[in-house]
C-alpha cells in the first residue's frame, strides 16, 4: 500500500474514532488530521516507564512539561509513550518483561481456542511483586519451571513471551480438573488436529520435570496421539 493510501485508511479510522466521541469532523480537523496521520505513520512508537523518562528528561518538572506539550502521553500509572494510542499487550509486555503468557491467554494466542480470555494469565517467578491489576492473574512458579518451554511469538504485531505448544499441552493436562469440561475438550481437540506438529521429545523432556510425569504422558498418549 502506498503512503497516500495509508494516510486515507488511517484518516478514516481516526475520523470514526472522533465521531464516536461526539467530535464533529470539520474541514479544519480534516486537514489537521491528515498531518497527524502522516506523523503517526513515520513515528516509531516508544513506550517508557517513569524511571526511563527520568533518565531522559532529568526531572519530574520536565516530564510534566513534555506531557503538557504532547511530546509524551501518559498511558496509565507508570507507563508513557510518544504516541497517544498503545495496544494493551504492549503495556503488559512493558510492565512485566520477564513474565510469560500461560493458561487461558496462551491457549488463545496459540490458536487452540476461540474463547477470548477476560483476564491475562502470566507466569512469574515466586519472588515477583504481586500486581494490583485486576485484569491480570499471576501464576507464581519456581525458577525451575519458569523457563521450561518459554518462547516468543508475535500477536497483533507485538512480540510476547509465551510457553510453546508442548509446554501448554502439559499445563492443560496438569490443570484438567480445574477447567470447564467443554473448554478442555475444545483445546484437547485442537491438539489432536495439530499432533503431527508437536515435538514429542520436548513433551517427554518437559514432563520429566514434574512429579506427575506418568499421568501427564499417559493422558497425552490417550487423548492426543
Amino acid at each position: 500500500m502506498i503512503m497516500t493510501e495509508k494516510l486515507i485508511v488511517y484518516f478514516h479510522i481516526l475520523s470514526s474514532f472522533l465521531l464516536n466521541k461526539g467530535i464533529k469532523v470539520n474541514a479544519h480537523i480534516r486537514l489537521t488530521s491528515v498531518g497527524f496521520c502522516f506523523k503517526m505513520l513515520i513515528m516509531k512508537k516508544i513506550i517508557y516507564t517513569h524511571r526511563e523518562l527520568e533518565k531522559l528528561f532529568k526531572s519530574d518538572y520536565q516530564i510534566k512539561k513534555a506531557i503538557l506539550d504532547k511530546k509524551i502521553y501518559k498511558i496509565e500509572k507508570g507507563i508513557y509513550s510518544n504516541t497517544q494510542f498503545v495496544h494493551p499487550l504492549e503495556i503488559i509486555v512493558k510492565k512485566y518483561p520477564k513474565a510469560v503468557f500461560t493458561m487461558d491467554s496462551a491457549f488463545y494466542f496459540l490458536g487452540l481456542t476461540e474463547v477470548i480470555p477476560n483476564k491475562m494469565y502470566l507466569a512469574v517467578k515466586r519472588n515477583s511483586t504481586k500486581t494490583s491489576n485486576l485484569g491480570i492473574i499471576q501464576i507464581f512458579v519456581s525458577d525451575k519451571f519458569h523457563e521450561i518451554g518459554k518462547t516468543q511469538i508475535e500477536f497483533d504485531g507485538i512480540s510476547i513471551n509465551i510457553y510453546n505448544m508442548e509446554r501448554m499441552l502439559i499445563e492443560l493436562v496438569r490443570n484438567k480438573k480445574k477447567l470447564a469440561f467443554d473448554y478442555y475438550k475444545e483445546i484437547i481437540s485442537s491438539y489432536r488436529r495439530k499432533s503431527a506438529d508437536l515435538n514429542v521429545t520436548n513433551i517427554e523432556n518437559y514432563a520429566k520435570q514434574f512429579d506427575s510425569e506418568n499421568y501427564i504422558l499417559r493422558t497425552i498418549q490417550e487423548e492426543v496421539f
